[in-house]
């Protein structure tokens, strides 16, 4: 089969952006670019709704059907579980049907085993995603994937985005209380968010639970005072360097000891080029099993190559 013969669309849903992209007569023609799709950020039932309005915007922009669309593949961030995948695929099906749309081949997964697909060809090797959340993946052969971190900001995510967020967070109320030292953060989050004025600094409580920010908005502010050399946020960074090395490093357990496994780095923080990828690429060089290569493509690029598998299977 000429693979430039397959229409598919990747659409990668992480946890602050969507990026949707639509391949046909063997190149990407058509992209497009929206809000989260994470469940947990946004429920299933918005999930699908709006990757489907992604699906469609794809399609109105190369003037084509859906149903000529011969596979979808579509990583969100958090998708785990086998009936995660499933309610999500079936829920898509039924919004396309209720607008008249239909569906060919369809798969849901998660947003990181669309980027593992993509680092490596599908070939084997462990990527380290750094993002809203963190989160790392192995593959070897055909033994079960070997995860580490993504447990969500709830639970953990050391070192994400969200982490950062939520650290800078912390060191400035710490700060207002007397408990930690002074950060010039504290003056840059109250010129960040309107909703927040210093003179009350409980309004800083009511802003986060009336939605006016989330934790990752705070994450380029901090890196920033880190970058002037703000002692406060400068130990978040290298902190957050320390925890997103371990994510690779747990997961070498999957590969014997004397074998050099390749790691690539990805996320927008990476890819940025930014204190933290730098320090954190200085922490996992300490490692000699580890090789750091640049990743063969994105997560956009993992989807395709899953969607173009996909219609391998089924024409079999």
């Amino acid at each position: 089969m000429d693979r430039k013969e397959n229409t598919i669309i990747g659409i990668d849903g992480g946890g602050t952006h969507t990026r949707g992209s639509l391949f046909r007569n063997g190149k990407i023609i058509t992209k497009v670019k929206s809000g989260t799709t994470r469940i947990g950020a946004v429920g299933v039932g918005e999930s699908c709704e709006r990757t489907l309005n992604v699906i469609t915007e794809l399609c109105k922009q190369a003037d084509i059907e859906i149903s000529e669309v011969d596979a979808i593949v579509i990583g969100v961030a958090g998708v785990w579980l086998e009936s995660e995948k499933l309610r999500s695929q079936n829920l898509m099906r039924t919004l396309a049907r209720g607008q008249g749309l239909v569906i060919n081949d369809l798969i849901v997964t998660s947003d990181a085993e669309i980027a593992l697909e993509g680092a490596f060809d599908g070939g084997d090797g462990i990527i380290t995603i750094l993002g809203t959340g963190s989160i790392a993946l192995a593959k070897k052969g055909d033994i079960p994937l070997g995860r580490c971190g993504g447990w969500g900001i709830e639970l953990d995510d050391e070192g994400s985005g969200a982490w950062i967020g939520r650290e800078g967070l912390t060191a400035v109320v710490r700060s207002i209380d007397g408990r930690g030292k002074s950060t010039m953060l504290t003056e840059k989050v109250g010129e960040l968010i309107p909703s927040i004025d210093l003179e009350q600094p409980r309004t800083i409580v009511k802003a986060y639970n009336d939605g006016a920010f989330q934790y990752q908005m705070l994450t380029p502010t901090v890196m920033g005072c880190a970058e002037e050399e703000d002692p406060m946020c400068l130990d978040i960074i290298k902190r957050s360097a320390v925890h997103l090395a371990e994510l690779p490093n747990a997961l070498l357990k999957n590969y014997d000891k004397d074998e050099v496994v390749e790691v690539a780095l990805m996320g927008g923080i990476i890819e940025a080029k930014t204190l933290l990828a730098n320090l954190l690429i200085d922490e996992i060089h300490k490692n000699k099993q580890i090789k750091l290569i640049q990743p063969n493509g994105d997560a956009i690029a993992g989807a395709i190559s899953l969607g173009h598998k996909l219609i391998e299977r089924t024409m079999m």
